[in-house]
């Protein structure tokens, strides 16, 4: 892997761009929309509860005073929700950047309104249906979308194939997590296919932050409750985490790098991915697979009734 050179200064200008970044108020996301506006995009900034967005977009303001923001509040667990946000979106005219970045992250059994698990509705289906809904705005504004991947891809060999409303026996919050982050993957790569076949101007992209120290490793680990285990890894975390601001870099180089060919990874340059500046970075042979993204394409349609192409 070859050493990073790009910094926030090769952020173009990105007056008259409007950009959506999902999950605002987790570390990434906000340090995301900062950047963005500060290179003088509209961003659209989306959180799951209105109270936390406005307190959100106050502090990106405080940074920005001449940020333009408009509040979205949307619930990737809530298929109803997504739709009410897509729509409202819809509104505001073409959409040149999307960040699909909200997410969470090893959390208890649980099902979302949908009745999906938890972590897949949340960190794929929601974001799916969200892309799918928001797609004549993104071909008007001959978008980039950037999907927010981990690491963690690397842990899950494939995705479960049946139907998602019935659960499939014994939960593995951790697979269930690494399940989930290859599904990011296998969305990004695969709406980058469809959408050249397709003739569309919509480039898809996808990233990961690295291990970084943002409230998505605290948030599912509060969840199930206070262990001895959970105390562990939050202090590793703490330890060894890099800040959200530098997590941010990947997904700000996936956002705007002139150039960046669709399917591209970004990612940190540093031992295992871990940390370090942004760059271009592999994915395994299962994010890589066209058969099986093709096969879990047709089975997110079919589960959020949103298709594309």
């Amino acid at each position: 892997m070859s050493r990073s050179t790009w910094t926030l200064d090769q952020i173009p200008d990105l007056t008259g761009k409007r950009a959506v970044v999902t999950g605002v108020t987790g570390g990434l996301g906000e340090h995301t929309a900062v950047e963005l506006a500060r290179h003088g995009a509209e961003v659209v900034m989306s959180a799951r509860t209105e109270t936390r967005l406005a307190q959100v977009i106050e502090d990106v303001r405080s940074v920005v005073p001449t940020a333009s923001l408009v509040p979205l509040v949307m619930d990737l667990a809530d298929l109803t929700s997504v739709r009410r946000a897509a729509a409202q979106a819809a509104t505001l005219g073409p959409a040149h950047i999307l960040v699909n970045n909200a997410g969470i992250m090893a959390t208890p059994n649980r099902r979302t309104v949908d009745g999906f698990d938890l972590q897949m509705g949340t960190n794929h289906f929601g974001h799916f249906a969200f892309t799918g809904l928001l797609l004549p705005r993104l071909v008007e504004g001959e978008a980039r979308v950037v999907t927010v991947s981990s690491m963690a891809h690397r842990g899950a060999r494939s995705v479960p194939l049946t139907d998602p409303r019935v659960p499939s026996g014994h939960y593995r919050k951790w697979g269930a997590y690494a399940e989930s982050k290859l599904a990011n993957l296998l969305f990004a790569f695969e709406l980058d296919r469809r959408s050249r076949a397709a003739g569309t101007p919509v480039t898809s992209v996808a990233a990961h932050p690295g291990y970084a120290s943002t409230n998505l490793v605290r948030g599912g680990l509060r969840l199930e409750g206070r262990t001895t285990a959970n105390s562990v890894i939050e202090g590793f975390t703490r330890l060894v985490g890099q800040s959200a601001a530098q997590g941010a870099l990947p997904l700000l180089m996936a956002a705007t790098a002139q150039h960046l060919p669709g399917m591209s990874y970004v990612g940190p340059d540093g031992l295992g991915e871990v940390r370090g500046r942004p760059v271009l970075v592999g994915a395994t042979k299962a994010a890589r697979d066209e058969r099986l993204a093709k096969r879990f394409w047709e089975l997110s349609e079919q589960a959020t009734g949103v298709t594309y192409f």
